[in-house]
Order: structure tokens, then sequence, then C-alpha cells
């Protein structure tokens, strides 16, 4: 019964086909046996297109316009502190693709007023946690713009868990990359805990290893996160273990774990390497 609808449908529309095709087309009989057919197949395609003169020398071929390379579809993972924040700032000087972090998107769509956005800040006015189907639909969107899909992207920390990775998964959101930053957790600590954060750009400074600028005006708006705590940070860090493995294992294919520890140049020179290949 199903097949004579699908037999039914297929003779609908074959006709219509044939005709944008006439001049190039030609049939062959089915029932032969395979030799047969594809020996007649193989002998319609060696005559070159139909109606042309077999005598006369084949047209020059032209160069192939080389196709433009893929996209970047880059995820990078690690622990608080590991350095994201500064490999991203340098993957995306080196690569030009969109850097995109959930907070980012989600503050976006809320701002745009989209449909998504309004269910976002249900949540966040009710104090309540955004549900992870919800920000990968968000996530999903903005990888959906026309900036992400003509530079690519880098999505900076997420998914957190394997059920966010499975989730995306089901969404049909792949990357090509997925850079692992390993730091011990007595130097995350440490890092943590001199971190200062410019709330009018964004950009995240550390009182040792990556001091502030010494305008006055800057260093007066640096504020120290309330989670920048050895005690908070340890939380932190105990939770992201708990996951990471999770995380890795849908991506296991694509995966290169990088010390995080030294300088962050040379650092960034061993990701643009595993990126670019």
């Amino acid at each position: 019964e199903a097949m004579g609808k699908r037999i039914t449908m297929y003779h609908e529309n074959v006709s219509s086909i044939i005709d944008n095709y006439k001049a190039i087309s030609c049939s062959f009989d089915g029932t032969k046996g395979k030799e047969e057919i594809a020996e007649g197949i193989r002998e319609f395609i060696a005559a070159g297109p139909p109606g042309g003169d077999p005598a006369a020398p084949a047209a020059e071929a032209k160069p192939a316009t080389p196709l433009p390379p893929p996209t970047k579809k880059i995820i990078i993972a690690g622990a608080p502190a590991s350095g994201k924040g500064t490999q991203c700032e340098l993957i995306v000087e080196k690569f030009g693709v969109v850097h995109i972090s959930t907070g980012d998107a989600l503050r976006a769509e809320v701002k745009a007023e989209t449909e998504l956005g309004a269910k976002a800040k249900e949540c966040m006015d009710a104090g309540a946690l955004v549900p992870d189907d919800l920000i990968i639909n968000i996530v999903k969107s903005r990888l959906a713009q026309e900036d992400c899909q003509t530079k690519g992207w880098l999505l900076d920390g997420f998914p957190r868990t394997g059920a966010q990775a499975d989730e995306m998964k089901q969404m049909g959101i792949e990357a090509s990359h997925f850079v692992l930053l390993e730091v011990p957790d007595e130097i995350l600590v440490e890092r943590c805990e001199g971190r200062r954060s410019d709330p009018e750009t964004g950009k995240i400074y550390h009182l040792k290893f990556n001091p502030p600028p010494e305008d006055p005006e800057v260093q007066a708006r640096l504020v120290h996160r309330s989670d920048d705590t050895e005690e908070a940070m340890g939380s932190r860090i105990k939770q992201y273990n708990a996951n990471v493995d999770a995380v890795k294992g849908y991506y296991k294919d694509i995966t290169q774990e990088f010390d995080g520890v030294g300088d962050k140049n040379e650092l960034a020179e061993k990701i643009a390497g595993f990126i670019g290949k």
C-alpha cells in the first residue's frame, strides 16, 4: 500500500522533471541485467552531451573555481580561570570567527524581545534558572545568524554538562574543533583571587598576570566578583570536574587538550595550529 503511494507520487512528478533535461536525457530499461544497464549508461556518458559533434575537439575545460574553506565551528572549554577569555580574543583575532557566550546570546534575545527572549526573561524575573533546552535554542538561533554562517563561530564555555552536549547533538549543532584548556586546581585558585573585571567593557584582568591599565578611571570601576574567592572557586572547580568528562565524550574525535599554564601567545600559536588544520 505504502509503495503504491510512492509509485503514484513518482509518476505524477517524473514527466515535469524530464522536460527540464530532455536535451541531455537517455532512458534505460531497468528490467535488464545490471551489467547491461551499466554498460549502456557508460556509453551514454562517454559519448558526451547529446547533439554534439563527436568528431569535434572537446572544449577546453575552464579551471574550477576553488571552493571557500569551510567555516570554523569551535568550542573552547576549561575550568573557571583557565584562560578561556584570553584565548577567545586571540582566536577571534587570528581566524575572524564570531565569539559567542551564552550570557551575551541570552541578553541579546531578551533585549530584542523575541519569543525565546520573552521565555528567558520570565525565568530570570522569577529568579529561576533558564532551562537547558531554552538556552540551547537561544544558542542555535544565534549560530544561525548570517555573521556566524559566513565567518564561523567560537562557542565559549558551552556546553557545560553532558546533558547539554547531548541536547546540542539532537538539535544538529556540530563543532569542527573542541579546544580544552588544562590547568592545575591550585593555579586556578591563584588566578581567580587576583581577577578583576571591567563592567563597562567586559574585559577581565589579573592583578599579577594581566594587570589592568594604569588609567585611574578604569581602575576605579574594576569589580572583584563574589565567586572569585578560594572557597567559591573550590566549588566551581569541583562542579566543572564532575561534568567535563561527559562533555568531552561527545567531541572526542575533534578534541585537542592544551596545557593552559605558560605564555599566552605561545599557547595561542599551538591552538591556532590545531584550528588551522
